[in-house]
């Protein structure tokens, strides 16, 4: 069954659970802050399941499962598929849910300094500590199929609220495919690489924040990943007319999407 077909298929009052793995809770607290919009939608669903900010009951079925965090434990992979199995369909919000995010920084180190860097944050490991962690942090669709997506780190209150409310009504969540330059440009913001030579991945990288850090000076760090029409090579060109080393350059497309195919591409 295609995700339009359950869209059609939802309850006149459908069921929801917002799901936590590993992340910051940044965008389940998106959906928090924004508590006006937050209030109506409760009007229009049943949130069975949300730690952050009450309800508990993990594997009801519902319409809409919406995950935060990648999945970085064995017992992650169970929850998830037990998620997976109880829900219509599944809403990935944010960067660590899509690509692995932050996490997913582990994946370029090997076993030794995995573990140098695991027991510097858990002094007294236990062999069940060991044995539960995976070689590796994955993004949700790793393990289980998933809908819909939502990118940033965090998103936006307005995407999040946005996205659902038009699930609810039978229509796929708009995705943005310009890149964050776009919003600079309709915001008259000046552009930092070229006021101030300050490296950014604004051309490269989605839309969403409404180009949140040129607005304050700095250059875009990615965290919506890819947009529709980069051009990873012409900006890493760019980088290195500036004089960035080729290790400066990677470290700039791995810090928060590190895992997302469009950013690491050429």
């Amino acid at each position: 069954m295609s995700a339009h077909d359950k869209l059609l298929g939802l309850a006149a009052r459908p069921k929801v659970a917002v799901h936590k793995f590993s992340s910051c809770d940044g965008c389940q607290l998106a959906f928090i802050n924004d508590a006006v919009s937050l209030l109506e939608l409760s009007t229009l669903v049943d949130i069975v399941h949300f730690a952050e900010a009450g309800p508990l009951d993990e594997f009801a079925e519902v319409d809409l499962a919406i995950i935060e965090g990648s999945v970085n434990t064995k017992h992650d992979i169970h929850r998830l598929e037990m998620i997976r199995e109880k829900a219509k369909y599944v809403l990935c919000i944010g960067a660590c849910a899509i690509t692995g995010g932050i996490q997913a920084l582990r994946n370029y180190q090997d076993e030794k300094g995995l573990l140098s860097w695991q027991e510097g944050v858990y002094p007294q490991r236990t062999d069940v500590i060991i044995a539960e962690d995976l070689p590796t942090a994955k993004p949700i669709s790793a393990y289980v199929p998933v809908d819909f997506e939502i990118p940033g780190c965090p998103i936006t209150s307005i995407q999040l609220v946005s996205a659902v409310r038009a699930i609810l009504f039978g229509v796929e969540p708009e995705k943005n495919v310009d890149s964050v330059c776009v919003s600079c440009k309709h915001a008259g913001i000046t552009c930092v690489m070229v006021a101030k030579g300050e490296p950014c991945l604004g051309p490269v990288t989605a839309n969403g924040c409404e180009a949140l850090c040129p607005s304050l000076g700095r250059g875009c760090y990615g965290c919506f990943g890819a947009s529709k029409y980069a051009n990873i090579k012409a900006l890493k060109q760019q980088f290195r007319d500036m004089g960035l080393t080729e290790q400066q350059i990677t470290h700039k497309f791995q810090f928060i999407n590190s895992q997302d195919a469009g950013l690491q591409g050429e």
